[in-house]
Parts: C-alpha cells; structure tokens; sequence
C-alpha cells in the first residue's frame, strides 16, 4: 500500500510539473491585437501564418473540387472582397488577403486559412442573393484572419495537449487521460463559438466600413440555416452557434457600430 501510494505522489508531481510547464507556455505568448483590442496567447508571427496559409492553399483548392473556372465569377468575388479589406479596419493588417472561388456545387460553405487565404464554394455563392450578402459572408471570413483565430486554436490545441498528458500521468491508465481529452476537446468548442460570434461581429464592423448593408448578412444565416435542413446539433456540443444566437448577436452588432458610425467614431 505504501509503495502504491509513493508511486502515485510521484506520478502526481511529475502530473503537475507536465501541467504547470504546458500553462505557463501558452501564458508567455502573448501579443496585442489592435483591430480586436485583445490580448491574445499566440506564438506564431504573422509572417509564419501567411505561410501556413499558403503552404494549405493548394491542398485546399485540390481538396474542393479545383477553383471555378468563371473568371467573372471570380473577378466579382475579388472585388467585393477588396472593397471588405481596403475600406476597414482590416486594412490595418499585414496579411496579402486572396479570395478563391471553389467548384464545389454541393457543399455550402465559407472558410478562412491563416494569413488571408479566403475560400467560398460556388455551392453557396449561387445561394446568396446580392452583393451585400456575399460582403457579409468574405467579411465573416476577413474577421477570423484578423482576430487569427487559427493561431489562437492551435495554442490553446497545444495547452490541451500538455494537460491531458499530465492527465494521463497522474491517472496512470488510458481512460482517464481519454476523459481529459473529452472535457478538453469541449473547452475548445466553446472557443470555436465565442470565434464564430466575434467574426460576425467583425463582419458587421467591416461591412458598415466599406459601405455595404449589414443587415444581409442575417439573410445569409437564413441560408445557412436553411441549406442545413434545419437540423443541427444543440449548440452546447457544436462549435458553431445556433443560427438565432448568431442573428441576435448580429442585430446588436449592428446597432453598436451603426451608431457609433452615426456619431462619427469611425
């Protein structure tokens, strides 16, 4: 029993050491965003996502079918997410943003990689029904590169990692680092959300700075609710939010910077 319980005090400290190096690594990266006012736990420069962003671009394209091969359709596309970047805040940023068209017919969606690289399938783009719709969902796009959400996942990716792996030490068995990884894959959703919710808002900011109507883009969560069927997963154990929360969310947005455009503080 004594040597059982010596064995444990021992895994326990060295459990701790694992957690307390993988807290601390994630606390000391830290930067300032200006755009968001946030400070944010990320470690790779800006310079190191625009890579990333490229070095996935190709794979991406590959991945969905190739880019749609309509050059108006694209050129239309790259207009209006010029007007998004140059006429914002996002202009601010030292990301070369590019917007690629996808041949996808069937999937119904829009993505950002680090660095600028923008996707939207030609699956939803034909869905949309004006330009201020389509501003809405690039600006989306434009507010998780400027926030740089993907860096953000991929250290709080690395904290999880560390404290499950204390976990597991401390436990001693497989399960109960499994159920770590279970409780710490949740956490991550929740950041998932409040990273969609924030891009909205950016989204809104964005489109009131380049002259576009933010109301479109609560017609464009009408479309993506709608080409989901209206099924969706409850949204504590989705990562992204239910189509009325984001909606409410979208309205307030555009009730703070629409007044504060009013005012003249942009």
């Amino acid at each position: 029993m004594a040597r059982r319980s010596g064995g444990f005090k021992i895994r326990l400290i060295i459990g701790l050491l694992v957690a307390a190096f993988a807290v601390f690594q994630y606390y000391s990266n830290s930067s300032f965003n200006e755009i968001t006012g946030e400070d944010q736990h990320v470690s790779l420069s800006p310079e190191q996502e625009i890579q990333l962003g490229l070095d996935g671009r190709d794979y991406m394209i590959q991945e969905s079918g190739g880019l749609y091969q309509d050059q108006e359709v694209q050129q239309y596309v790259d207009q209006i997410g010029a007007d998004i970047v140059q006429k914002s805040d996002a202009s601010k940023t030292p990301y070369p943003y590019e917007f690629h068209v996808l041949a996808d017919p069937n999937t119904v969606n829009a993505f950002a990689m680090p660095g600028g690289q923008i996707f939207i399938t030609v699956g939803l783009l034909k869905r949309l029904q004006s330009k201020d719709q389509v501003a809405g969902v690039l600006g989306h796009e434009v507010g998780h590169v400027v926030a740089r959400h993907s860096a953000q996942q991929m250290e709080k990716q690395k904290l999880t990692q560390g404290l499950v792996g204390a976990a597991g030490v401390v436990g001693g068995d497989v399960n109960s680092a499994q159920y770590a990884q279970m409780i710490g894959n949740m956490v991550n959703m929740s950041y998932g959300r409040a990273d969609e919710l924030q891009s909205d808002e950016l989204g809104v900011r964005f489109m009131i700075q380049a002259g576009y109507d933010p109301s479109a883009l609560i017609g464009v969560m009408e479309i993506l609710a709608e080409a989901s069927g209206g099924q969706s997963q409850p949204e504590f154990a989705s990562t992204h939010p239910s189509p009325d929360n984001r909606i409410q969310k979208i309205k307030e947005a555009i009730d703070e910077y629409g007044n504060a455009t009013s005012s003249g503080d942009y």
